[in-house]
């Protein structure tokens, strides 16, 4: 494991742009675990300083918060932890912005505003990255993160579309089949992305008779979606911090149910939430995961595995998995899924640092 205060908050990040990657270090990837929390306010400063004394002690090398609190920051940092700031990205459903901008919001192939016909459930409350208001309003929320001393990076989930299909584990909890792209969960048709992708390619998609098999329409959807991130990097550039995010498990995958082509996106690290259980998958296939998102990048930046503590039935089978990640080439793996954790699983991965 690297040391205290040495990873992703320390990298020489170089010149970037919108258009090229940030140029690493040279050291070498050393397995590095990581979390996803969030932040429990009433939580006493002696049960988080047990907590992150032992995640530190296990090989934890950082964690990404939720929520911003001070407390909880510098108490991680003060046992050597990093400390990430996870950001819900498209998805934004703060009462005055859908009060203010309901423009903002996409919009299905049936008509349906995530303002107004949020699909699946209630928070799914996704911005159209095609307005010309919207990356600009993402980036300044950022911005708002990366400005705050105790923050050593930014780490962005849910920078997609909604799930034109969701993972087959979860179809039954719907009542659907999606074994055909859905209109009611096809985004984004706003106005914004129509007239957008009139202007780069000259096509009207409202003449197109099957624009869910649209080729060219894809594509400007994943660049939409990759303007957003690499406009967040660049700024990020500016504070000297990383950017990661959450995505979906692999290139193929990503793209074909969230519209989200992470290997061409400018950042630090990437964090494939690889839970194989929510796709009816065996343990080995997190091996299968990775190593198509390790070959998919080319080295252009590392790749954490994201494991879902719930999909595994016993700590073999976490170990398991853990060894698979690190066997097909993943710089490290981050858990979620459990709000602290407990004896037995604290000394495993101390057993496997």
């Amino acid at each position: 494991m690297k040391a205290a205060g040495v990873g992703l908050a320390a990298l020489q990040l170089g010149n970037t742009t919108a258009h090229a990657a940030p140029v690493l270090d040279k050291q070498p990837l050393l397995f590095d675990f990581w979390l996803w929390a969030r932040p429990n306010g009433k939580e006493t400063e002696a049960q988080l300083k047990k907590r992150y004394k032992s995640y530190r002690e296990a090989g934890v090398r950082g964690i990404f918060f939720e929520d911003y609190s001070k407390r909880h920051f510098q108490l991680a940092k003060e046992h050597g932890l990093e400390t990430h700031r996870w950001m819900w990205t498209m998805n934004r459903g703060e009462k005055e912005l859908l009060e203010q901008h309901p423009d903002y919001y996409a919009v299905s192939r049936s008509g349906k505003s995530c303002a107004t016909n949020p699909p699946y459930v209630g928070y799914y409350r996704f911005l159209c990255p095609s307005h010309p208001d919207v990356p600009k309003y993402l980036e300044d929320r950022a911005r708002e993160q990366l400005s705050r001393e105790d923050v050593d990076g930014l780490h962005l989930d849910y920078i997609r579309y909604p799930d034109v299909v969701l993972p087959i584990n979860l179809w039954q909890n719907y009542n659907l089949d999606q074994s055909t792209e859905l209109a009611d969960y096809d985004f984004c048709y706003s106005k914004f992305s129509k007239a957008a992708f009139l202007k780069e390619t000259g096509i009207d998609i409202d003449k197109v008779e099957r624009p869910e098999q649209s080729l060219s329409w894809r594509s400007f959807r994943y660049g939409q979606i990759t303007k957003v991130v690499n406009q967040i990097c660049a700024a990020a550039q500016e504070y000297k911090k990383p950017v990661t995010a959450a995505v979906f498990p692999t290139p193929d995958l990503a793209r074909r149910i969230v519209r989200q082509d992470w290997p061409s996106w400018n950042l630090s690290g990437i964090f494939p939430m690889i839970y194989h259980g929510f796709y009816k998958e065996p343990i080995h296939w997190i091996g299968t995961a990775v190593d198509e998102g390790v070959k998919s990048l080319q080295g252009k930046f590392p790749l954490y595995a994201g494991l879902y503590l719930p999909d595994f039935k016993n700590l073999d089978e976490l170990r398991s998995g853990i060894q698979l990640a690190k066997d097909n080439g993943a710089a490290g793996v981050s858990l979620f899924g459990e709000s602290d954790f407990d004896a037995a699983t604290i000394q495993l991965l101390r057993s496997l640092k």
